[in-house]
């Protein structure tokens, strides 16, 4: 088999990461990843824990000379967000992901790249194969399914870690220490689909295009288009003219919808495509910084022989169009968003339209007391089911840190420019695992990416090397 990566240092780190890209492993379907995880350091000699969770413990003992030293956790996460553009052919299920070079970055081919986290996990492993390097006792935590809600951190079981030192991997942004992040959850409404026989002539398909999407917390501050609240503004505006026979839009609830699509039919051609010209005029102003190559494209199709009763088309109108997406609050003092919605995905499912959102905050009251009461009422007004999942916590901001401070002197003598410590709005394991484990001592930080949770998502390669070599520097450090 060609190995794409071949070649490129530190040797072991792309190793593992390509072998990680030819597993498909996206938030639900791990049992693979962490099958090969588990087995391939066991036969290694490795003390190896798998969980019912699927998650993974690798335990490697201090090299000589740092018995003493604190146990320290590598952790990052084996999921990844499964994204691809409309017209590629990928199943994530089974194929592997088609990895490309262009200049120094790894990108997939039209899918989502992995890096999150799979270059974290592909760090830690490295670290543990190679016996030259000076290291207190390391516990390797590899959870499951954090995409969707930490589901694996929630369920691991720390009783017999012996941590007391967490150097997340789960982060991108070389140099930039996180210290702080934003708890969140989901909520689903769910609308019951009453339909009706068609009354009218022509079918149509209504499509949003050329979106560049992002992650709903590290990218929710950029403005970017979100295809359902755009695909909602012309359904009504046109409501009076069309009918609806399907809507569908974005494919994860944490990812910033880049595409959406409904099936409509109208009696008024003419009318229909002068609408969508003006408001792909109108989208083409308002979008022309953060999504310039956005596009409303619409396409005849078959005529579907049913459609929405008028009840069901106005609740699903209004719901999209009132749901709250976007920044809700933020300090504006020190630059950072505080708590948001993202309307992250509308299907059409048997007999329902589900809208799913993921909620953050790093304020407790801004989720329990702001965004969910404001999310309930449109429920109660349009009665139609509310469904509020499990949130996870927040990482609160500690003023001392042995670690970070560790981390912020050992990255500015390696390094000319200087550090940044800071708190994010996306959500991180650090929460769970600090708030499990007693006195653990935190930070986050990873190589330079881009892109997360879209097509375009990409790891910078000399980054990947900088950020290893510095690891292995903090290790070497702690005594």
């Amino acid at each position: 088999m060609t190995r794409i990566l071949e070649g490129l240092k530190p040797e072991r780190v792309f190793y593992y990461f390509e072998e990680l890209s030819n597993i498909p492993r996206g938030s639900g379907n791990e049992k693979q990843v962490s099958d090969y995880l588990y087995n391939l350091f066991k036969e290694k000699g490795f003390e190896t824990i798998q969980d019912k969770s699927l998650n993974v413990v690798i335990k490697k003992p201090a090299s000589k000379g740092y018995e003493n030293a604190p146990t320290v956790m590598l952790q990052g996460h084996m999921d990844m967000v499964c994204e691809k553009n409309a017209d590629v052919d990928h199943d994530f299920e089974k194929d592997p992901l088609k990895l490309r070079i262009i200049d120094d970055n790894i990108y997939a081919t039209g899918t989502t790249l992995g890096a999150d986290n799979g270059i974290g996990v592909a760090m830690a492993l490295a670290i543990l194969e190679d016996n030259t390097l000076q290291h207190p006792p390391l516990e390797v935590v590899l959870t499951s399914d954090e995409e969707r809600g930490m589901v694996g951190a929630t369920n691991l079981d720390c009783s017999k870690l012996k941590s007391k030192i967490l150097l997340n991997l789960d982060n991108g942004g070389e140099g930039v220490f996180t210290a702080g992040c934003a708890g969140g959850g989901g909520v689903i409404y769910t609308i019951p689909i009453s339909k009706v026989k068609q009354n009218k002539k022509n079918g149509f398909k209504l499509s949003v295009r050329g979106l560049i999407g992002g992650h709903s917390g590290a990218d929710i501050h950029r403005g970017r288009g979100n295809a359902n609240k755009i695909i909602g503004r012309i359904l009504y505006d046109i409501k009076n003219l069309v009918e609806i026979s399907e809507i569908n839009g974005g494919s994860k609830d944490n990812a910033i919808p880049r595409e959406a699509d409904v099936i409509l039919s109208c009696d008024h051609k003419e009318k229909l495509e002068n609408k969508i010209e003006e408001w792909n005029t109108i989208f083409k102003n308002e979008f022309a910084v953060s999504d310039k190559d956005i596009d409303i494209v619409l396409e005849e199709t078959k005529l579907q022989t049913e459609i929405f009763d008028e009840i069901t088309k106005d609740k699903v109108i209004v719901a999209i169009n009132l749901i709250p997406n976007g920044i809700n609050t933020k300090d504006n003092e020190i630059n950072l968003v505080i708590s948001s919605n993202n309307l992250g995905v509308i299907e059409t499912k048997e007999q329902n339209v589900i809208i799913k959102n993921s909620v953050r905050s790093s304020i407790e009251t801004n989720i329990y007391r702001d965004l969910l009461p404001q999310m309930k009422i449109i429920s109660e007004v349009l009665d139609i089911k509310y469904e509020v999942s499990e949130f996870y916590p927040g990482w609160q901001y500690e003023k001392d840190s042995f670690i970070r401070e560790l981390c912020v002197k050992t990255y500015e003598r390696l390094n000319e420019n200087k550090a940044k410590v800071s708190a994010i709005h996306a959500g991180l394991e650090c929460g769970f695992l600090v708030g499990k484990i007693d006195k653990l001592d935190a930070v986050s930080f990873g190589p330079v990416m881009d892109g997360a949770h879209t097509p375009e998502e990409n790891v910078n390669i000399p980054s990947v090397e900088r950020t290893y070599n510095f690891i292995v520097e903090v290790l070497k450090s702690i005594s």
